[in-house]
């Protein structure tokens, strides 16, 4: 498939599925029930809210105009009642982008990069790339997400994680989240965004066609074509050394990176979660040089011991 073929695909997909999903009582139009033969709205139905020809959307829909005006595609994405982050995909789609997209550049972790993350000190910190891989950590990021894993693994291609294979895929990252589907949408959302964005990338097209068949929740999530933005998300996290904590994921994109960020992970100051946090930190120093640290939720005086291959 060509990239301009991807594109009309990836755009169709986007309205029907989106349009199906907007039932006709969330637009105050009548709903007839049994009647009615499709699932959603009607073709002209988003048409006639958006104000353009049922043939002209008819078009977009089958990917025969990828072309729209900056003023169709928002009355669209008024019409279909889309968040700004899903908005923002919908241009995309349109396939103005894509004109002036230049050849992807190779990922790599510049100096500048690994200097930011020096300098966020003791706080658990991942680089991630556009499709997701880790490409750096430091150590209280690889104790927080993946302590299980070698510690320089994201060194090497080869070995490198992804942090979307991981969240459904590996079970101590599952665990590792209270409420895990609310991050496997937000992963399977941002995945959304990346391929509107990189639609002629091949290595994240391989990720997605894995993913599908390989999990039937990560192909549920898909076929709904729901998009999140990257920003800052609360989580519970349930750690299998410092039991729960809240924390907040700060992402940070990187200037002149194409699609590199920086994920932070914080805790509220004070509490017992920020806590969890530094006990964590407690793991990554020498045995012989750590005292007994009290655990946050208990009090009780612990020793614990430093993560496989930290």
């Amino acid at each position: 498939m060509d990239e301009t073929t991807h594109g009309r695909s990836l755009l169709g997909e986007f309205l029907t599925t989106r349009r199906a999903q907007l039932k006709p009582a969330d637009v105050g139009l009548p709903d007839y029930g049994d009647r009615r033969r499709v699932p959603g709205l009607r073709r002209e139905e988003l048409a006639q809210l958006a104000g353009v020809s049922v043939a002209y959307y008819i078009r977009l829909e089958q990917g025969l105009s990828l072309n729209a005006s900056p003023q169709v595609l928002d009355a669209l994405a008024t019409a279909l009642r889309l968040d700004d982050a899903e908005r923002r995909h919908l241009h995309t789609l349109s396939g103005d982008a894509r004109k002036s997209r230049r050849r992807l550049p190779a990922e790599r972790v510049t100096p500048a990069v690994r200097q930011l993350v020096d300098a966020l000190g003791d706080s658990p910190v991942v680089v991630l790339g556009r499709r997701s891989d880790i490409l750096t950590w430091n150590r209280a990021g690889h104790a927080l997400f993946a302590g299980h894993l070698a510690g320089d693994s994201p060194d090497r291609a080869a070995t490198r994680p992804n942090s979307a294979r991981l969240i459904f895929l590996d079970a101590h990252t599952q665990d590792l989240y209270v409420d895990w589907h609310s991050k496997a949408r937000d992963v399977v959302g941002k995945l959304r965004q990346a391929v509107g964005e990189y639609p002629d990338d091949p290595h994240l097209a391989s990720l997605i066609g894995e993913l599908t068949m390989r999990s039937p929740q990560f192909a549920t999530l898909w076929a709904e074509h729901r998009v999140r933005a990257w920003g800052m998300v609360a989580y519970r996290m349930r750690h299998p050394m410092v039991g729960e904590l809240d924390v907040l994921q700060h992402s940070l994109a990187v200037p002149r990176e194409q699609g590199i960020r920086v994920v932070v992970t914080t805790a509220a100051p004070g509490s017992a979660s920020q806590a969890a946090l530094r006990l964590l930190n407690q793991t990554l120093q020498p045995t012989t040089d750590r005292p007994a640290t009290a655990h946050p939720a208990t009090g009780t005086p612990v020793h614990i011991v430093p993560p496989l291959h930290s």
